[in-house]
């Protein structure tokens, strides 16, 4: 594959995939702390980009070392932006969706903002995104709020076979495990819902 004329973090967001970074599988990874992990090739720029799908490793990396998902630079306390704030109390996420991690001393009423896998941008990554991505323009459920200061990560969990090696057993098959694929990053902010139960449930931000 050709590399492409685009360039990475200006005309497409570095966080993206491209068609020339095949998955590699499951294996340890250290943008999770060497769990067991989807991994694909680094190869952004090759090929063609893959605009609604992020980058396994790259997505990681993003939360965990807060890398705007734009530029992939690093974002500051005093310029951290989410483009999918999405309010739920803790219990509604813990009802309604697949979460791994969530402590036990959050409340149930205690508001986060759920950014699902969509790590905080720069300020003017923001603007430019909203300005250029047809994805953004044409999405419903865009809003801009500045991000916590408090947060927590959450790995996503899917189903997936890890080779015999990573068991020590070379004549056993290769197992079906629970590895991490993306994580899901959520801001704890200091607001309550007292009548959270009463809410109706929606389904939070997805993967861009």
């Amino acid at each position: 594959m050709q590399k492409s004329a685009l360039k990475v973090g200006v005309d497409v967001p570095w966080v993206t995939s491209w068609t020339g970074e095949v998955v590699l599988g499951v294996r340890p990874c250290a943008s999770v702390g060497g769990a067991l992990a989807i991994v694909q090739a680094d190869d952004a720029g090759i090929g063609k980009p893959l605009y609604s799908q992020n980058h396994a490793v790259r997505q990681r990396l993003s939360v965990n070392q807060m890398l705007c998902p734009m530029c992939g630079r690093p974002t500051t306390a005093d310029d951290r932006w989410t483009q999918v704030a999405h309010p739920v109390a803790a219990g509604t996420l813990r009802q309604g969706r697949q979460v791994e991690g969530l402590p036990a001393d959050v409340a149930d009423d205690q508001i986060l903002i759920d950014a699902g896998a969509i790590a905080p941008l720069h300020r003017a990554c923001v603007d430019r995104s909203l300005k250029y991505c047809p994805h953004l323009k044409a999405d419903p459920n865009i809003d801009v709020r500045r991000f916590p200061e408090r947060w927590l990560v959450l790995p996503l969990l899917v189903r997936a076979e890890a080779p015999p090696q990573m068991f020590l057993a070379r004549a056993q098959p290769a197992r079906a495990v629970a590895v991490v694929g993306f994580l899901q990053l959520v801001g704890q902010t200091g607001e309550r819902d007292p009548d959270w139960r009463k809410r109706p449930r929606v389904t939070g931000p997805s993967s861009p």
